[in-house]
């Protein structure tokens, strides 16, 4: 068992667990979504993307492809709930909405990556 690869699955599932803890509950109620979730969600996030610039293969690029959307997409809803504060106090229903759904969007994104993990481990010999 290499540490290394623990390490690498342990944060990209992390990256999904996270997103998925913070889209969970009504989409346009922002009261049910944390925004310091969101900010651990966009750093484990990153952090995955930085872990996954080292491989070279082929199903290592469509992985790193896939944590470029997730980071953009996290980053979207993080500026989004940002300026959408600063104009108000609290954000509507359709704001509320517009966050929530770019963070869908990137669990999507990282639901391939995890996907993509799981068919690159199946693959591995001994």
């Amino acid at each position: 068992m290499s540490t290394e690869r623990v390490l690498f699955a342990f944060i990209i599932v992390l990256a999904l667990t996270l997103n998925v803890g913070f889209i969970v509950g009504d989409l346009a109620d922002i009261d049910q979504h944390n925004v310091y979730e969101l900010f651990a969600a966009l750093i484990v996030s990153l952090f995955a993307t930085v872990m996954k610039f080292g491989d070279r293969s082929p199903l290592g690029s469509t992985m790193l492809a896939t944590s470029l959307v997730a980071d953009l997409q996290l980053i979207a809803a993080a500026v989004c709930w940002g300026l959408y504060a600063s104009a108000n106090a609290d954000l509507s229903a359709p704001q509320s909405a517009t966050v929530v759904s770019l963070a869908v969007g990137a669990t999507v994104a990282n639901v391939v990556s995890v996907v993509l993990l799981v068919v690159e481990m199946a693959s591995l010999r001994r």
